[in-house]
């Protein structure tokens, strides 16, 4: 076996490991990325083709520096890697009034001065015509939001990487990892023995198996989206439609609109989330799943039809709280990791990337990352 050495090994190539590897290569340390599938698969968080970006954000204001930064960078690193990676087309939150979705979202627009507008029902409707909503519902728009091209933006990533030194390496998972006595690690897989001063874990649904104080506090999951004709484009256009989350007696569901795909994209519902083992290679969603999409689309898109052209599925890891977990391993202060983004992860990855990548050469990072910390399911107990 052969035995290599690098300043930091990132385990896990998806949307937040590959933005890591950027980070870290453009920062002069010499970085190996292992993926234990091939590059973009669809087997964990990071597919599908979209992942949308809001600003203001219901889940918490604390988010907010963060997913600005992310904003800032996906232009950034689209630029330099000369792809479209945002697409800023407009974001709305779309609730009954008084559920407090909307008025979240409003107040974290407050909180953080970004610039918004509250629409009543009519004007919903007027604005965005594919929407036929029940009475009392509100929405917020955010002229900022929009969707990252989620594959392309891991390839952007690492090509960027590899042209500053990096190596990548797929079809090679992380078998285990041990500290060393000169505070490094050393890390295993079927091909090689590594070793590095610094290690990153970024393996999404696979995470339990790497860290396993983290394990206690996670579970993995399966939600569905699809891609349904539309029975008259135009309403589902860029300019006509924006991103959106929705909440509806069915649930919290979020779509796009039309982009390179025939297909108007939706997913959903939040609560119709199943538990799914990551090493059963079946992704596809319940008939369970299925049928509330459709119930939707059925419901209140009635220029789409439900007749989906793919169904697929995608793993969430969760945690109790559906917040982030960003720290160190205690008591080996030299593995960093991000995981249990619980569905609503990818748009901050490239932010996340950065933050890593800070942590890993510095010990710490500029951004207020302590509602993150693991510590906090220790303080819950």
């Amino acid at each position: 076996m052969t035995e290599q050495v690098y300043d930091v090994i990132v385990a896990g190539v998806g949307g937040m490991g590959s933005a890591a590897c950027w980070h870290l290569a453009q920062r002069g340390q010499r970085v190996l990325g292992l993926e234990r599938f091939d590059l973009g698969h669809g087997m964990g968080s990071s597919h599908g083709m979209t992942r949308i970006i809001r600003l203001a954000y219901f889940e918490g204001t604390q988010y907010v520096p963060i997913v600005k930064r992310a904003h800032e960078l996906w232009t950034e690193t689209g630029a330099r890697a000369g792809m479209d990676l945002l697409y800023v087309t407009g974001s709305v939150d779309l609730a009954p009034e008084g559920a407090g979705f909307v008025e979240s979202s409003r107040q974290s627009c407050i909180d953080h001065g970004l610039t918004h507008e509250m629409l009543e029902l009519k004007d919903i409707q007027k604005r965005f015509p594919a929407f036929d909503l029940p009475k009392g519902h509100i929405g917020l728009w955010q002229p900022g939001g929009g969707f990252v091209a989620s594959e392309r933006a891991i390839y952007a990533h690492v090509g960027l990487a590899q042209a500053a030194g990096a190596t990548i390496r797929t079809n090679e998972p992380v078998l285990d990892w041990s500290p060393t006595a000169d505070g490094g690690v050393r890390v295993r897989t079927e091909r090689g023995v590594y070793h590095a001063g610094r290690l990153v874990l970024t393996s999404g649904a696979w995470m339990d198996t790497l860290n396993p104080a983290l394990a206690p506090h996670i579970k993995t999951v399966k939600q569905a989206i699809g891609w349904y004709t539309v029975k008259d484009p135009e309403p589902f256009r860029i300019g006509k439609m924006p991103v959106f989350i929705l909440t509806v007696e069915e649930g919290n569901f979020y779509g796009f609109p039309l982009w390179e795909h025939p297909g108007f994209k939706l997913g959903g519902p939040h609560f119709a989330r199943e538990p799914i083992d990551p090493s059963q290679p079946d992704r596809t969603p319940s008939p369970r799943q299925a049928r509330m999409l459709k119930e939707c689309l059925d419901r209140y898109f009635p220029q789409a039809t439900s007749e989906h052209l793919a169904l697929k599925g995608c793993i969430y890891t969760v945690t109790p709280d559906d917040h982030f977990v960003i720290d160190t391993i205690p008591g080996v202060p030299q593995v960093s990791f991000a995981s249990c983004c619980s569905g609503h992860g990818y748009k901050f990855a490239s932010a996340i990337g950065e933050i890593l990548a800070e942590i890993a050469t510095t010990g710490a990072t500029r951004f207020d990352i302590s509602p993150f910390s693991l510590d906090r399911f220790k303080q819950a107990a």
